[in-house]
């Protein structure tokens, strides 16, 4: 049994209920869930902007402990902390054979089921409620296959831990992993939210320089300062593009798109330098097009590139991001604004939808 927060209709608030998790079997895991980010893709489907099934569970940023696991489970034990991936790979596949899990084609988790196609919930009828991403962290437990579970060490916090499964590793594994980032590199990043944020600790960490902050919100690029950032603009300056230049030198030699709006994606190839990549991280809108210049890219040499999950793997990146925490060299506790419950899912989607503050958690054990 678990008590989640339950979308039942897209543009409705979430309402409470009691929920039977599946029995284990198999390579599944019980986990008892202690902190929840709270995202942007989680407002995509709160809003209607995604498809998805309804009866749902959202949330897709969890930390844990596990209580039980199934008997085919190999890597997990009862007690450990646990950082959740929302994109359970299945190891079979010839995405995840060439180790790009973030690729991999034959997951269920973005159908929002189990590996045997089952749902993980289910009401107090035996109807099946959804569970977002395979994890559904609205709740105060949940049952995960075990290639979603990645331990991490017990003394990395909840609200860190959380962040670690999506907004995270997203972000510096967009600077890391996806784009390459060199020291003294040029870079810009468009939107600094908590992925943008993200992608600013991993510029940072990096040794990438200058790292120019965009974004609307003045009080988002006072923080991206304290992140890392050397310069900050204004979204919203008519002479964007010629700024990032005179920083930079002729046009950054990466730019990241943090957002997922189509005004945002169209700029990007404007703002980098010959040869340089614009890196599109943020996740639009379902049907969602943006323009760009063709001429310009094969002219200058530019290169897109999309960026899922940070292409990372979960069970490689997510113990490596908690070192580096540890470690003190990502100060991924910089992210965290207000600590809410789960009664308060609502009023933490809202924050997203006004662009306010910084990353809330949801602290499940209050």
């Amino acid at each position: 049994m678990t008590t989640a927060r339950v979308l039942t209709e897209a543009g409705a608030r979430t309402v409470e209920a009691p929920l039977e998790l599946i029995e284990l079997s198999g390579d599944l895991v019980r986990v008892r869930l202690t902190a929840s980010g709270v995202c942007h893709s989680d407002l995509h489907v709160a809003a209607g902007e995604w498809t998805a099934p309804l009866p749902m569970v959202l949330g897709h940023e969890g930390a844990g402990i596990v209580e039980a696991v199934g008997p085919d489970v190999s890597t997990l034990r009862p007690g450990d902390h646990v950082a959740l991936s929302w994109y359970a790979q299945c190891g079979r596949c010839r995405q995840c054979r060439q180790g790009r899990a973030w690729l991999c084609t034959g997951t269920e988790s973005t159908s929002h089921l189990l590996p045997d196609g089952r749902t993980s919930l289910s009401d107090a009828q035996g109807a099946p409620v959804h569970a977002f991403l395979g994890l559904g962290t609205f709740a105060d437990a949940t049952v995960v296959p075990e290639s979603a579970a990645v331990a991490i060490p017990a003394d990395v916090p909840a609200g860190v831990a959380a962040l670690i499964g999506c907004a995270v590793t997203t972000g510096v594994g967009a600077v890391l992993n996806t784009a390459r980032v060199r020291p003294g590199d040029s870079t810009v990043v468009i939107g600094c939210g908590g992925v943008g944020q993200a992608i600013l600790l991993g510029l940072a960490l990096v040794g990438a320089d200058p790292i120019v902050a965009v974004d609307l919100s003045q009080e988002r690029l006072e923080h991206a300062r304290s992140l890392g950032a050397t310069h900050l603009l204004r979204g919203d300056d008519p002479d964007l593009a010629a700024h990032v230049a005179s920083i930079t030198g002729g046009g950054a030699d990466h730019a990241f798109e943090a957002i997922g709006r189509a005004e945002t994606v169209a700029l990007l190839p404007t703002l980098v330098g010959r040869g340089g990549q614009a890196v599109l991280v943020g996740m639009p809108a379902e049907g969602v097009r943006a323009g760009i210049d063709p001429f310009d890219l094969a002219d200058a040499g530019k290169a897109v590139l999309g960026c899922n999950y940070g292409s990372s793997v979960p069970a490689v990146d997510f113990p490596r991001i908690a070192r580096l925490y540890r470690s003190g060299s990502l100060p991924l506790d910089a992210l965290i604004g207000v600590t809410r419950t789960l009664d308060d899912v609502d009023a933490a989607l809202g924050d997203l939808r006004n662009a306010v503050g910084l990353r809330t958690i949801l602290d499940l054990t209050a």
